[in-house]
């Protein structure tokens, strides 16, 4: 039967190594020879045999426009512009999320789904991801893609602002963003939704789920996790408009759940499209949050200088 998993992790810098993770880090994906200009280290994993596919995707926007952003196709000159840019000794330079791919599909099927959720991530945000289709090394089943992606937004001139990925939590509230842990929910649910329009589209009986035991998720004491500042002003007797907010969030969220117990996963899955669907209709229609501006009003309200946000 097919096998549901996203796994999903961040390259930052650390003390002692220099900081050339995500150099390194693609040569070894895609099979490649890159070298580090920042430390001059070069990384020469090309005697791999293991890779069915690479490429490197940019924003659909692009598409069609005068000015496109060719530099970010190669992927020597990507990477080595994400070193150059984050000057911090701790800086977070990308992030990677690792998929497993239906072994039940056949090699051209497993990169046009690998592919489209690639292309997914990179609409939404603005960034590049560099996609490594991945052979099976000893269990044959093992199918799955790296997609290594830059935490900064990509234009034709180089990198530019960080992406909404990288913004912490109150400046997540600030522009009506869930917060992180909701949105990679978000994310391993479409996931989920695209592998099994895959897999019906091959005409597949098998389907996979991200809920892995709803009733059990259920049977939990859940409770809404309050941020600090709502907890401190209703534990002294006050009443918090942050804290309204976010049980009225949990409040839809367990309702989904609850409506998610004793459905197959194709029930489910059929669900998620619809909610995706009707998001996506809302975002392109104008009715969703106007994520540019507002984050725009909020880098000028706290003085940013545009990199840091």
């Amino acid at each position: 039967m097919a096998i549901y998993y996203l796994g999903a992790k961040s390259f930052g810098r650390s003390a002692g190594t220099g900081g050339s993770v995500s150099t390194s880090a693609a040569a070894y994906r895609s099979g490649e020879r890159i070298r580090d200009e920042r430390t001059g280290r070069i990384y020469d994993h090309s005697n791999r045999r293991d890779i069915e596919h690479k490429e490197i995707l940019v924003p659909s926007h692009f598409a069609g426009a005068s000015a496109q952003p060719a530099w970010a196709r190669d992927r020597s000159q990507l990477w080595n512009a994400v070193e150059r840019s984050e000057l911090r000794a701790n800086a977070r330079v990308a992030r990677e999320y690792v998929l497993a791919l239906p072994h039940e599909l056949n090699a051209a099927q497993r990169i046009v789904l690998a592919r489209s959720f690639a292309q997914e991530l990179s609409d939404h945000y603005r960034n590049a991801v560099d996609l490594a289709v991945h052979q099976p090394r000893t269990d044959p089943r093992n199918f799955h893609a790296h997609l290594l992606t830059t935490t900064r937004e990509i234009t034709p001139q180089g990198l530019g602002h960080k992406t909404i990925a990288e913004l912490n939590g109150s400046q997540r509230f600030e522009l009506g963003l869930p917060r992180a842990m909701e949105e990679h929910a978000q994310i391993r649910e479409r996931w989920a939704v695209v592998t099994n329009e895959a897999l019906r589209e091959a005409g597949l009986e098998v389907r996979v789920s991200h809920v892995p035991n709803p009733q059990a998720a259920l049977q939990r004491d859940a409770r809404p996790w309050l941020p600090r500042v709502a907890w401190e002003i209703e534990r002294r007797g006050g009443h918090s408009v942050l804290g309204d907010r976010v049980r009225g969030q949990f409040g839809q969220r367990h309702q989904v759940e609850q409506a998610a117990v004793g459905k197959t996963p194709e029930e489910i899955a059929r669900q998620s499209a619809e909610n995706w669907r009707a998001y996506r209709a809302a975002v392109l229609s104008g009715q969703g949050p106007d994520v540019e501006r507002q984050r725009d009003s909020l880098r000028r309200e706290l003085g940013h200088d545009g990199h840091s946000l």
